[in-house]
């Protein structure tokens, strides 16, 4: 079976957002007020085959925390869906 995998990659909380801070500080300048907790992640889609959904969880977990995701510093959250 085919299955779409989206991987929505964040930083930890307490982990500095330098590019999600210019981006905040920035809207007021371009007439957009009252916006706060700018954050800036990565979003990973792809395909894969396996034998059921739970064999693609788990190839997809561990293709994010292996290879994806800094563990350190980054959280993700895995969406599996039948392609």
């Amino acid at each position: 079976m085919r299955f779409t995998v989206l991987v929505d990659i964040s930083l930890r909380s307490g982990i500095s957002d330098p590019a999600g801070a210019t981006i905040e500080r920035a809207l007021p300048v371009l007439g957009y007020a009252g916006i706060e907790g700018v954050t800036v992640g990565k979003t990973i889609r792809f395909t894969l085959d396996a034998v059921d959904a739970d064999a693609a969880r788990q190839v997809a977990g561990d293709l994010t925390e292996s290879f994806l995701t800094n563990p350190v510093i980054e959280d993700a959250v895995v969406t599996v869906e039948p392609a």
